[in-house]
């Protein structure tokens, strides 16, 4: 039956990790303005990683909440240096627009005040191991790997690619959306606060 899933795979725990890099002037989620968890407010991001085969790069994924527009960029590696500098370039475009980001503790995200300095945003960070506290993300990231399989050597995939795969992810009507296209909403609800 395992084979008939999206993941195509059986799931197993792991034991526990090694211990995790320490991110500096972290800020948790529960300084998090309560009115993120609702998704009524336009312009509040969730932030991850995909990562490619045995170090082969990476792939910077945000999403926004309310809309689900979802954004994405391959980056050479999983270092600080390289995804805040892919935040920044994303999301540039769309500075006016970008409250929150919330992110997990992975030491790809050691220069978010970089990132949060030149969007002129906060960033927070979920719990260790409660991925659901970003579940928007992790959602659009399976999603994502119905294209770009797990274990794909990430040099082979090129910009153009990633560009479609997001394409046809904001293409794709969504029924939580009344069944509207991701970047439908988005440009409407950017529309509507210009």
């Amino acid at each position: 039956m395992f084979r008939h899933l999206r993941q195509g795979h059986r799931r197993y725990r792991k034991g526990r990790r090694a211990k995790r890099s320490i991110i500096p002037n972290r800020v948790g989620i529960e300084h998090r303005p309560a009115i993120v968890d609702k998704k009524r407010r336009f312009d509040d991001w969730e932030a991850d990683t995909v990562l490619g085969k045995h170090g082969t790069g990476a792939i910077v994924s945000l999403v926004e909440r309310q809309s689900k527009l979802y954004l994405i960029r391959k980056v050479p590696a999983k270092s600080g240096a390289d995804v805040s500098r892919a935040m920044i370039g994303i999301l540039w475009r769309y500075r006016r627009h970008v409250y929150t980001i919330t992110a997990d503790n992975g030491s790809e995200f050691c220069d978010h005040e970089l990132v949060a300095d030149k969007l002129n945003t906060d960033i927070y960070f979920a719990n260790p191991y409660f991925a659901w506290e970003r579940g928007l993300n992790e959602n659009f990231n399976g999603l994502l790997r119905q294209y770009i399989r797990k274990g794909t050597d990430l040099r082979t995939v090129t910009d153009k690619q990633v560009s479609n795969v997001e394409h046809t992810l904001n293409a794709r009507s969504r029924k939580c959306l009344g069944y509207k296209q991701p970047v439908v909403v988005f440009n409407e609800l950017r529309n509507a606060v210009i």
